[in-house]
């Protein structure tokens, strides 16, 4: 969806009177209503980045009424804004490359760790920097989500009550997924689950148990089955306008990647804890059954993403180097644990610390 003149105008506007405050005032979107987790996110980073530059920069946060999720690269090519939250999988034809990672979704369990990964994995990859120079963007890191589950009105408690279920799938790895047991997927997007579970369109849905609260799934769902189907983790989170980028000192980028490597991981916790947690809490409350299934579904569904994510490594080089930064974040975590302030000390450690910013992004 492109933005409507007068918001490119406008925007034109704004920047021939603040260019020269643009490293000190910048204006942000998270795409999203004030429930995502990319809020949540932006707001703590408005604040990371007043205390990291010691009141020097700021941000001036600019809502979904104005620049939606699909509008953030329009609001960045335009510079209605500086920064913004990116979802490379809804522009799949720009950003190829990147989303090798996103089809390697069924391998997802720890939610800090594939964003930790996707972090790494893109700041590493020269064909994924490409695809950002392309556009102008700079990438200061990801998140994701927590790992899916089966959200449907039938029960599911064995593989062969998979047979013949439509499943809202989300995109390739989660068709072939419910392919694999006899299920159809249904490619229908995020916002149309109420409407297809409601009107029996579709049997179910593979999705974040958040969608309960997000999409109002709760008063529709009947079953909620715990079978882990992988993340959503192909996010930029803070994707920098390469005309800001460049024009700030070394500090100054410095400076912005400190606060964004700090709110990096609050959108994991929000997305991959806190709200799951409150749906679940929900869920109870709404008298959805959840279900455990067998212990062969379970086998069998580990099998396969653990197959799935071989083909893709030997079909791709790349979807290689992501899964050995998976394995790596992995035991990270697990050692760690889901503390948001000990993993961003380790992402600028692992990560950041190794990166030339007077050439990153430019």
């Amino acid at each position: 969806m492109k933005l409507s003149r007068s918001l490119v105008i406008g925007a034109a506007l704004a920047m021939c009177t603040t260019t020269a405050a643009l490293s000190q005032n910048l204006r942000g979107a998270g795409g999203a209503s004030q429930a995502h987790p990319s809020t949540y996110m932006y707001e703590r980073f408005a604040t990371y980045l007043e205390e990291e530059s010691g009141g020097n920069m700021s941000l001036s946060l600019i809502g979904p009424e104005v620049v939606t999720l699909t509008q953030v690269p329009d609001a960045l090519q335009s510079e209605l804004i500086n920064i913004g939250n990116l979802l490379p999988l809804f522009f799949a034809s720009d950003f190829p490359r990147t989303n090798v990672a996103g089809d390697m979704a069924l391998i997802g369990r720890l939610s800090h760790a594939m964003a930790l990964a996707m972090t790494e994995f893109v700041v590493n990859c020269d064909p994924c920097q490409q695809e950002f120079r392309n556009k102008d963007m700079v990438f200061l890191g990801a998140g994701a989500s927590d790992p899916y589950v089966l959200i449907t009105t039938t029960p599911v408690r064995t593989a062969e009550d998979l047979q013949g279920l439509r499943l809202r799938s989300g995109g390739a790895p989660f068709s072939r997924w419910a392919e694999n047991f006899g299920a159809t997927p249904v490619n229908m997007p995020v916002g149309e689950q109420f409407e297809g579970l409601n009107q029996g369109t579709i049997d179910g849905t593979m999705s974040s148990i958040v969608d309960m609260l997000s999409f109002r799934l709760v008063d529709v769902a009947r079953y909620v089955t715990d079978v882990p189907l992988g993340t959503y983790h192909v996010t930029s989170n803070f994707t920098v306008n390469h005309s800001t980028w460049a024009g700030m000192n070394e500090d100054d980028r410095a400076t912005l990647l400190r606060a964004a490597n700090r709110a990096n991981p609050t959108l994991t916790d929000r997305w991959g804890f806190q709200l799951p947690e409150a749906a679940r809490n929900a869920v109870a409350e709404a008298g959805i059954e959840v279900i455990t299934p067998d212990d062969d579904l379970l086998e069998a569904s580990n099998a396969f993403a653990a197959s799935d994510a071989e083909s893709r490594i030997s079909a791709d080089d790349l979807a290689g180097d992501f899964a050995a930064l998976v394995e790596k974040w992995t035991a990270i975590v697990e050692d760690l644990g889901d503390d948001p302030v000990a993993l961003s000390e380790r992402a600028m450690e692992e990560i950041w610390a190794n990166v030339d910013l007077s050439t990153y992004g430019v």
